[in-house]
């Protein structure tokens, strides 16, 4: 490049690493409140924040239940979202992984985890197989009001 060349403007692609943790039944309390501070320190608030936090405490609970009983959690920013990544060493789930959770029949006490945690949140990505199952989700920050 020629010295009166400018060159483009790159804006780096910034990740905030916010919460690593492994986690039992008996943490989910405490971790569901870290998650729920760390989420609103990086930025969400109101309606988005109480969102986010429920559905990673479905996800929460759902690598206890039916993953092996432990799982590791991960929160981060990245790209004006807050990501959550919760994983288990489970069997992971019967069948081919759906693109969408299926919304349970409103009877049904149970089953409404994934679900929950897709509409909640902004983006939902699941991958899952014999080591295991690992859910991703994130939920954008609006710096103001639309």
């Amino acid at each position: 490049m020629r010295e009166d060349q400018t060159s483009p403007t790159v804006e780096a692609i910034g990740t905030e690493v916010l919460l690593t943790e492994t986690f039992d039944r008996n943490s989910i309390t405490v971790l569901r409140h870290a998650v729920a501070s760390r989420a609103a320190g990086a930025g969400l608030a109101g309606d988005r924040l109480d969102d986010f936090v429920v559905a990673v405490n479905e996800l929460l609970t759902n690598a206890v239940r039916h993953g092996g009983g432990l799982g590791r959690v991960a929160l981060w920013r990245a790209d004006g979202s807050v990501v959550c990544e919760v994983s288990d060493s489970g069997h992971g789930l019967p069948g081919p992984v759906p693109i969408r959770p299926a919304k349970p029949p409103s009877d049904q006490p149970g089953g409404w985890g994934l679900w929950l945690a897709e509409e909640l949140t902004d983006s939902f990505q699941m991958s899952t197989g014999m080591g295991g199952t690992t859910v991703r989700v994130a939920s954008r920050i609006f710096l103001r009001e639309p």
